[in-house]
């Protein structure tokens, strides 16, 4: 355990959060999701339901604020915009950590592909069907703004 961090935050997870560099893109799935056959990494979190995995990823990784769409969510079949309670709880979860970002809707194999290409799978417990989303990561910016190189801590944020 570490201060501040959220439990669910494991050391494995952490890790792979760490690892990623920006434009990166991490999975959220529900528990029917083929994590196994998708994922080129998988980290489990088995026993947890995605919204609260959702919350504490989002606590800690910077979303991606050099493109127009970061955010992404699987659809109910090729039903772009029918929200189930789930979608609504995430667009929910990410409007509290990200409010100027939109939940990108994306259909079947747009998707799927896009999980296929992330840099790893969060493989959660999640009961709900299409309890999926995709996370694009950022950076965090210096304190200093319009320091010029050499002048900033790249240790101090």
């Amino acid at each position: 355990m570490l201060k501040g961090l959220d439990p669910l935050l494991s050391p494995e997870l952490l890790f792979t959060l760490r690892a990623m560099g920006h434009g990166d893109e991490i999975a959220i799935v529900d528990g029917n999701y083929p994590g196994v056959e998708d994922a080129r990494r998988l980290i489990r979190l088995d026993g947890h339901h995605l919204i609260p995995v959702l919350n504490a990823v989002l606590s800690v990784l910077p979303i991606d604020d050099f493109v127009p769409e970061a955010i992404f969510r699987s659809t109910v079949k090729a039903e772009r915009d029918k929200l189930d309670p789930v979608h609504e709880e995430m667009i929910d979860c990410c409007a509290r950590h990200e409010p100027h970002r939109q939940v990108v809707p994306l259909v079947g194999q747009d998707f799927y592909g896009r999980v296929r290409a992330a840099h790893a799978l969060i493989q959660t417990s999640e009961p709900r069907l299409y309890a999926n989303i995709i996370l694009r990561k950022g950076v965090i910016y210096p304190k200093e703004a319009g320091a010029q190189p050499g002048e900033v801590d790249p240790f101090v944020y």
